[in-house]
């Protein structure tokens, strides 16, 4: 079975996170990588109009499989950057940053949501691409070279960007399809003689 890394740490947000968990875990092993292996709590946001900034409270807990640093690129089809707080603290992990690049690079499918941004534009990976991301996070994309667009989906190359939960369905759909995609392609290679 095919291995795709979903990246954890505390405050990652519960529905970004547990969508492309379970989602994925019905075709692929999902790893859950994280700065070390231990148990991390995840955060629910919800938007609340009397408030100017999103609510935060407790939300499930989520052990990780991998630490960053023993994480080889080589031995997944796809990477996972969910939002919440945990982004402003992971983007600073050199080990993720290099995971992240070795993604693109090499043409991997990578699915973003919300403050996940802000790891893509800390491995300097997005100049040049259109992206989106929660409207807070548009300077975060922007200030590396990148091109926001205020749309639910945004795919470049292999990039799959998504803004809020509540559009998770089609986020994971299109990744789903890129991983199914890139799944045949290594299968195609492996079949020549």
């Amino acid at each position: 079975m095919q291995k795709v890394l979903v990246v954890i740490g505390g405050s990652a947000e519960v529905i970004d996170t547990m969508v492309p968990y379970y989602r994925l875990s019905e075709d692929y092993h999902v790893v859950l990588a994280a700065p070390k292996r231990r148990t991390f709590y995840l955060v629910q946001h919800e938007h609340d109009p009397g408030w100017d900034i999103t609510v935060e409270s407790p939300g499930y807990t989520l052990a990780s499989d991998i630490a960053f640093a023993d994480v080889n690129p080589d031995e997944y089809i796809g990477l996972v950057l969910p939002g919440g707080r945990a982004p402003e603290f992971l983007r600073y992990d050199q080990h993720l940053l290099a995971i992240v690049r070795d993604f693109v690079i090499k043409g991997n499918p990578v699915a973003s949501i919300c403050h996940g941004i802000e790891i893509l534009a800390m491995a300097g990976v997005i100049r040049g691409l259109e992206v989106t991301t929660i409207p807070p996070c548009r300077c975060d994309a922007e200030s590396v070279g990148a091109i926001y667009v205020d749309a639910p989906l945004v795919v470049s190359e292999n990039l799959f960007c998504c803004r809020f939960k509540r559009e998770c369905a089609p986020w994971m759909k299109a990744f789903v399809a890129a991983l199914t995609a890139q799944t045949e392609r290594t299968t195609n290679r492996k079949q020549l003689p």
